[in-house]
């Protein structure tokens, strides 16, 4: 089976290829990234942009060369009560098989008020926000630490949050009669 992955980021494809290997009816399926665009903000705010985004790319990763899934992962902030900053962070993941979205998302986490203000009144991107307040000096970081990996000091990862959309995604198709798709 051949799966492509809508990102070149390499956490992202990482996460898919961990999550693929883990079903029987996936595993050995080539998986391959692609670049293709999200259709949405660069840094998404709200879960209907997140979660747009994420099937803009799935549906855009399908469509770039044959295959049989398309998986899509778009992560970004949305309103969240009680909160300090007043946003929680997601990650969602899309899976499209041509007919079918298959929804997923990870678990939230919440970012230090100083850098959703630098997002929210200067247009900053997360990544750049972390990178102005000295989280990292590694631009890179978002592909495999990430941000949640350096406010957890490694104990849960990039890799590892994206990791949970695709798992909480593959539900759809591991239980396709309980979703009403074949």
């Amino acid at each position: 089976m051949k799966i492509n992955i809508g990102t070149t980021n390499l956490g992202k494809i990482e996460a898919v290829k961990r999550a693929v290997a883990v079903y029987d009816a996936l595993s050995g399926s080539l998986t391959e990234g692609v670049a293709v665009e999200s259709g949405v903000n660069a840094q998404p705010i709200g879960l209907e942009m997140i979660i747009q985004g994420a099937m803009n790319r799935a549906k855009a990763a399908f469509e770039v060369s044959e295959c049989e899934l398309g998986f899509g992962l778009e992560s970004g902030i949305y309103p969240a009560p009680f909160t300090k900053s007043g946003y929680f962070d997601t990650c969602a993941c899309a899976i499209y098989d041509g007919l079918n979205f298959h929804l997923g998302m990870s678990s939230s986490f919440e970012y230090p008020p100083k850098m959703i203000e630098l997002v929210l009144n200067e247009g900053k991107e997360v990544t750049e926000a972390a990178l102005s307040l000295g989280f990292s000096e590694d631009k890179s970081f978002r592909e495999g630490l990430g941000m949640i990996g350096i406010l957890t000091h490694g104990k849960l990862t990039r890799i590892d949050y994206s990791f949970q959309a695709v798992q909480s995604a593959m539900i759809h198709l591991e239980n396709r009669e309980h979703y009403g798709n074949t």
